[in-house]
């Protein structure tokens, strides 16, 4: 989880607009407190708050092109990002290890046609210096938020959260999912047009158990790219044991060189949060003893759990009563992980 913050088609002072911009991307820096970058020019301006999870070392945003003719700005991760980089068709110089620089060498092959052969969960601001064109992008499903508005004088701001927006801009939208955004188009058009979406494409198919069980797996396998310590979130039920039980199976081995190598933390670690005595506890408990993870079970009590409501909400940005009812132990339970030294898990 990281942050981006872009501001394009300026209308007002470039360099005032990039201080006020440093101002508006603190408040999302919760979502990544490893590092702060910044690119500013008369006609773009991108903030990045990075959470290192992949590349530690070397992935700080926004990321350059070698030519230095486009600029990009990335919250997500490209699981499938080595393979797409054995599929470029030219060679490029690439700066980092970062799975998110991969946008970079497609666009300047493809331009806006390369959303599709993404896996991953995205968010993104490309500004191409060269053409003065900017593009903005969101994952299919929108596991990733992202915001936009205009400010008085017509200029875009794009966020992660609304929280960045709404003391500059007159209104904020949620950016649509599955949509990309070319700053040569008036609007957002969807890229993401899966064949399931026509209900009648896909009704009276064959199903097959055996091929949701490969998918499944092929999906969490993916999904442990990552260069810290990670685990899984485990509250018994159906759904969160069978992640877990399937993470068990890969944590060992490194899936950055194809299961080659040790995992640097091959013990799984699980973590389970609820009221003294809950049964969700009780079924995590024995979830994790058959499957053999490092169980961690996390106590909270009503007095804590509505001291947090106000954090929660401001997290969250809405006032729906379920979503703050399930996210609030939720959010105690992230906040005492963290203090472990885990920066990723999966839910």
């Amino acid at each position: 989880m990281c942050s981006i913050l872009g501001i394009l088609d300026l209308h007002s002072d470039p360099a005032a607009l990039r201080a006020r911009a440093l101002e508006l991307s603190k408040l999302q820096r919760h979502r990544g407190p490893d590092w702060s970058g910044v690119f500013s020019s008369d006609r773009a301006i991108l903030v990045h708050e990075r959470l290192a999870i992949v590349d530690v070392l070397s992935g700080a945003q926004p990321l350059h092109a070698p030519d230095g003719g486009a600029v990009l700005a990335v919250n997500g991760e490209i699981y499938n990002h080595q393979e797409l980089r054995g599929r470029l068709g030219e060679p490029y110089a690439f700066q980092t290890a970062s799975d998110c620089e991969i946008i970079l060498p497609l666009y300047r092959e493809r331009g806006t046609d390369f959303l599709n052969d993404l896996n991953g969960i995205f968010a993104f601001v490309l500004y191409d210096r060269d053409a003065d064109r900017w593009l903005i992008g969101r994952d299919p499903i929108g596991v990733i938020p992202l915001y936009t508005g205009y400010d008085e004088h017509g200029t875009l701001f794009v966020a992660s959260e609304m929280k960045a927006l709404t003391s500059i801009c007159h209104t904020v939208r949620e950016f649509p999912p599955g949509h990309l955004w070319d700053s040569r188009e008036s609007e957002p058009r969807r890229y993401y047009e899966p064949t399931w979406r026509d209900y009648d494409a896909v009704a009276g198919g064959p199903t097959d158990p055996a091929r949701v069980r490969e998918a499944l797996e092929a999906a969490v396998h993916r999904q442990l790219m990552s260069d810290v310590p990670y685990g899984v979130l485990l509250s018994g039920g159906l759904d969160s044991s069978i992640i877990s039980a399937v993470a068990r199976r890969f944590a060992e081995r490194r899936i950055e060189d194809d299961d080659q190598s040790p995992a640097w933390w091959p013990r799984l670690h699980s973590f389970a949060v609820g009221l003294e005595g809950s049964p969700d506890l009780a079924a995590a408990r024995t979830v994790a003893e058959h499957i053999g993870t490092v169980h961690h079970e996390f106590h909270f009590t009503v007095q804590e759990g509505i001291d947090a409501l106000s954090d929660v909400i401001w997290h969250l940005e809405t006032y729906d009563v379920t979503t703050i009812r399930a996210a609030t132990p939720m959010y105690l339970m992230a906040r005492r992980i963290r203090a472990m030294g885990i920066k990723m898990v999966l839910s």
